[in-house]
């Protein structure tokens, strides 16, 4: 019977581990959800994984995002992370916008004023309009034949 010898190398890094602080804010429009992680950094803007640029392809919709860093004048100095989930890129556009101006006011409660003055903070609380029974859409009534 042949023995087998196993040896183990533990290999320990050197280097500390950095535990970054994040700061966390959440935004909601229409039925999108974004969950946005700011942190102290190079200016990095990454959604679900893809840079901006890959992200959103209208330019409305990335200009939209810049506003409340431009707003605080954090812009290039904070690295933006972004998990959006539901409805369409216009409603993750502001959904992404409310998340990172929440996230900037609880990072520094001196840029609350700036931001709620920009409208920034404020939820759009409109919603899609549910179906009614009888009808055919949310107002849409099925068409009326005299005869």
């Amino acid at each position: 019977m042949a023995e087998a010898t196993a040896t183990t190398t533990t290999t320990e890094s050197t280097e500390p581990k950095v535990k970054i602080n994040y700061t966390w804010g959440v935004g909601r429009r229409k039925s999108a959800c974004a969950r946005v992680r700011i942190a102290p950094g190079s200016g990095k803007i990454e959604i679900n994984g893809r840079t901006l640029n890959d992200y959103f392809t209208a330019e409305r919709d990335r200009k939209a995002i810049f506003g409340p860093l431009e707003v605080t004048n954090v812009a290039g100095k904070m690295d933006v992370l972004v998990n959006a989930d539901g409805g369409g890129p216009s409603g993750q556009t502001g959904a992404i916008v409310m998340g990172l101006g929440r996230a900037l006011a609880k990072y520094d409660n001196s840029l609350e004023v700036a931001l709620r003055g920009a409208g920034f903070l404020t939820r759009d609380s409109r919603m899609k309009e549910r179906k009614k029974y009888g009808q055919r859409g949310a107002r849409r009534r099925f068409q009326f034949s005299k005869r």
